[in-house]
């Protein structure tokens, strides 16, 4: 019995189908990896070893624009987010442009220390680094409730603005900050050191919100669901959960403050 086999219409629709499930599976940095492994391998069968004989750096450039090509083209497909497809575009051809500057490598080793530093787990925790607003932090301290004994605990405290402004404008609240990356969490505690409240250095997922009355989080959309999981579960009732800017997904906040920021804000307001 004879068997028709597959054109390369329908081969290409059934990779299209089984590639959009992608991003739901693996996190950002896996599927951004594996657009570019594609894509690179592509490029080396098209140029067949020759973009790498001395005296073709065009060939070379162009390659990786058609590398770039593929990946941005698979990170489309497989629903990354949209600023995804120019960095995928553009690292190849960028990377070229920076190589043909013959800086020194100890810079670009300094350059990746100080990246890492500063955004460590954001890979796999999709939290990069946040910074909230002179208005964020006026707004929180006249959110916070008035009498003595209250604690707050600012989750992903960063550089420590938000606790260095809360010390000296609400006297009655003890404040602990908590930040995962070295850098951050270095000039945060040099910033708070002496000025009613503490900077922890570690994952906010280690820590025990039974004992705060209030937290405040500014991180991405990505782990709030967890979050709020670990808010409700920790917390005792009557407690407060403030996120600058990222809501919890299907819970309506007990209210909201917009910020005229610029980024113009809001904090959802929850309570527990």
């Amino acid at each position: 019995m004879l068997r028709r086999t597959p054109n390369i219409i329908e081969c290409s629709s059934v990779l299209v189908a089984s590639t959009t499930s992608v991003q739901s599976r693996f996190p950002p940095f896996l599927t951004a990896l594996a657009a570019h492994v594609a894509g690179l391998a592509a490029a080396l069968a098209l140029a067949a070893g020759v973009m790498f004989v001395a005296g073709r750096p065009l060939l070379l450039f162009l390659n990786a624009v058609f590398e770039g090509g593929v990946a941005a083209y698979l990170s489309f497909r497989w629903g990354m987010r949209p600023w995804w497809i120019p960095i995928q575009f553009l690292f190849f051809p960028l990377l070229l442009v920076l190589l043909s500057l013959q800086i020194a490598p100890s810079f670009f080793l300094g350059l990746f220390l100080l990246m890492v530093s500063v955004y460590w787990s954001v890979f796999r925790s999709q939290v990069p680094l946040y910074l909230s607003s002179n208005q964020a932090w006026q707004a929180v301290a006249g959110i916070l409730p008035k009498h003595a004994g209250v604690r707050m605990i600012d989750l992903g405290s960063g550089i420590g603005g938000m606790l260095k402004f809360l010390s000296g404008a609400c006297e009655n609240v003890e404040l602990v900050g908590i930040e995962a990356a070295p850098l951050p969490f270095f000039l945060g505690w040099l910033r708070t050191t002496g000025n009613r409240c503490r900077m922890r250095f570690g994952s906010l997922w280690d820590v025990d919100l039974a004992g705060f009355d209030v937290a405040y989080a500014y991180l991405s959309p990505v782990p709030m669901s967890r979050l709020w999981e670990k808010v409700k579960e920790e917390m005792h009732p009557g407690s407060l959960f403030i996120s600058n800017t990222f809501a919890v997904p299907d819970v309506m906040p007990a209210a909201t403050v917009q910020l005229d920021d610029f980024h113009k804000s809001t904090l959802y307001i929850y309570r527990i």
